[in-house]
């Protein structure tokens, strides 16, 4: 069984996941250059996973069946699971919790060999309307405070199946990082009562340095002080804290400059490993004036080493003007 337990030296929640220790072989990933082996996430294979919690389906096929554009399933392996209740207790002077949760996995496509750079524009759009759809139900469960959204591309970023999926965890905190990102944005707020995110989307608009592309709705920036090289936000240009506020029109507006986006990436990069997080307000949290949410992507490009570990320092050799020259100026195919 999962535990929640908290450092209480810099106030941080650690998942102590045993269940996850014991995965079988056959979920140990593939190699592009080894033959393809068994895949769960196949059409006709929908009985080796968990029952699907949500899908988008051709009309009258059924439900755990093949017929699917998209599907959500728990994680078979799950870091967190949706017990009854919350159980916080003391261990001596440490704090710690039972593993109330939820881990699912978005299956983004039936086809294995497609990626959100390689499917069409739809396919994308139905991707992220389901983190929407999968947001507004779990806001509803009052255990849950917030919900963390995001995608592992490639094995260098943490994959261990090849075909293209995403993950969401629900958790019963709010996890640090978030909470430095409000705080963050709040003493901003605070101080010059104007939403940081807002001055962003000002300023990359006037100066277009660190722009990679936009729409009417979003812009894909790199950000002025990023911790990896080609590292990209995806910010609306819209005041919205909670995604799934998110309007049907603006959901296909988005597919289309993150399809964009992850295509100049692979253009530059040759298809780089990624990892992105959606980062969506808390919920139940009043931050509406004050926070925006956004899509963070990070190319697995450089690895984390002992001066990062131990000073919280990035060190980033590429400056994100350069990177996002290059990104703007690649010659991407629909």
């Amino acid at each position: 069984m999962s535990e929640l337990r908290k450092d209480p030296v810099v106030d941080r929640w650690v998942i102590i996941a045993r269940e996850r220790g014991k995965r079988p072989s056959d979920f140990t990933g593939f190699d592009k250059n080894k033959p393809k082996g068994f895949c769960p996430f196949c059409p006709g294979n929908e009985d080796v996973v968990p029952p699907e919690v949500l899908a988008y389906r051709k009309s009258g096929s059924k439900p755990n069946g093949p017929g699917w554009r998209l599907r959500v399933v728990p994680n078979k392996f799950p870091a967190l699971k949706d017990q009854e209740e919350l159980y916080k207790h003391g261990d001596g002077m440490y704090d710690m919790m039972n593993g109330v949760g939820l881990h699912e996995v978005i299956i983004e496509t039936p086809d294995h060999d497609l990626t959100l750079s390689t499917m069409p524009a739809y396919g994308v759009e139905d991707v992220l309307w389901a983190y929407r759809d999968r947001l507004e139900a779990l806001a509803k469960d009052e255990r849950f405070q917030s919900v963390i959204i995001f995608k592992n591309q490639g094995m260098a970023a943490g994959a261990t199946l090849e075909h293209s999926h995403s993950q969401l965890i629900a958790l019963p905190i709010i996890p640090k990082q978030i909470k430095e990102e409000l705080a963050g944005a709040k003493k901003y707020y605070d101080y010059k009562e104007r939403c940081i995110f807002c001055d962003m989307v000002d300023q990359e608009s006037s100066q277009q340095s660190r722009v990679v592309c936009e729409n009417q709705d979003y812009m894909a920036i790199c950000p002025y002080a990023p911790r990896f090289p080609f590292e990209i936000w995806i910010i609306p240009k819209t005041h919205s804290a909670h995604y799934q506020e998110t309007s049907k029109e603006r959901i296909e507006s988005l597919s289309i400059i993150l399809s964009e986006t992850l295509k100049r990436l692979d253009v530059v990069l040759d298809i780089p490993p990624y990892n992105f997080v959606l980062h969506s307000a808390p919920f139940r949290q009043d931050v509406d004036k004050h926070f925006r949410w956004h899509l963070e992507i990070m190319p697995k490009l450089t690895r984390i080493a002992g001066f990062e570990w131990g000073s919280g320092f990035h060190i980033n050799p590429t400056p994100p003007e350069e990177s996002a020259k290059y990104l703007r100026e690649a010659k991407i195919i629909d």
